[in-house]
């Protein structure tokens, strides 16, 4: 019953991402609640929320003067699944919902602010988790493909919800116990977007996104596991290409700190972490978040 269960998400719920020239590629690496540990099944509920509203040049704030666009501002809510066959073959899905609010200039000098609500690009990956016993270690692979709008108005190619590309994804995790403290855990996890096909003169960056965190594993309130994580998480995207795109204007670095924390009772999981950034470089003038907000609710199954 269990496999049938998971087969059925999976097959009724494709994989979505949003587009990440506005920086949203972060929320694609997950932490350790979500790496395969057991065959067995696993849905989760996410929501994000990022408001780039400040305008950066290199590592420093700029003039907001030295920027058409004024904010961007996004909800992410996300639908997921995973489903581990045995212990060395599982899949993956991802279902985010997205509503956007884009503040921009217009061609005649007014600052106009436009809004997009939408489902983005599908994704769609396989889990190989048999390098250990215990699951401590695997890859992930698949594909990304170009479903989401990339056409709705007044919106620029990078801020649409989709990309019209279609990307390969490879990623990888790695978990085990810190040695001098039995009850501390640590965790790495990474993936590289690389898009091979794009259409109407429009190719997004390659983006390569990574965590490593550590949490304590010996906290308990009666039922409940409380578990403190802290995280750095490091990005960096290449600049966007074609006629339609804004090659000046995107690509960056940026490391964030996330402290967070997760509670769990009997397969019930819930997670929150808030992600600040700690250093960030961009090419051009790009508008960026003064932190990014994570939450969690997952069942394992």
């Amino acid at each position: 019953m269990k496999r049938i269960l998971g087969i059925g998400l999976l097959v009724l719920v494709p994989a979505i991402s949003w587009a990440c020239a506005c920086g949203c590629g972060v929320f694609d690496v997950k932490t350790y609640s979500l790496f395969p540990t057991e065959e067995e099944g696993l849905v989760f509920l996410e929501y994000n929320y990022m408001d780039q509203n400040r305008n950066w040049s290199g590592a420093s704030r700029a003039s907001a003067a030295d920027n058409s666009d004024k904010e961007i501002r996004t909800e992410f809510y996300t639908f997921g699944s995973q489903y581990m066959f045995n212990r060395q073959w599982g899949v993956m899905a991802e279902v985010p919902y997205e509503n956007r609010s884009f503040t921009t200039t217009t061609d005649n000098g007014d600052i106009a602010k436009f809004t997009h609500s939408g489902f983005g690009d599908v994704r769609i990956k396989g889990i190989y988790a048999g390098f250990s016993p215990d699951l401590s270690s695997g890859i992930t692979f698949g594909l990304k493909l170009p479903t989401g709008d990339y056409t709705y108005p007044n919106f620029d190619r990078d801020t649409e919800i989709g990309t019209g590309s279609t990307d390969a994804l490879l990623g990888g995790y790695l978990m085990g116990r810190l040695p001098i403290a039995d009850q501390w855990n640590w965790f790495v996890n990474g993936q590289l977007d690389q898009p091979f096909l794009s259409r109407d003169e429009y190719r997004p960056g390659s983006e390569f996104d990574a965590v490593a965190g550590i949490y304590y594993n010996g906290w308990r309130v009666k039922n409940f596991k409380i578990a403190p994580v802290a995280q750095v998480i490091g990005s960096h995207r290449w600049r966007d290409s074609g006629a339609a795109a804004d090659a000046v204007d995107t690509g960056y670095d940026r490391v964030l700190f996330a402290p967070g924390i997760e509670l769990d009772m009997a397969g019930v999981s819930l997670y929150a972490d808030v992600a600040f950034p700690a250093y960030q470089r961009v090419n051009g003038n790009q508008l960026v978040a003064p932190e990014l907000f994570t939450l969690r609710m997952s069942y394992n199954f």
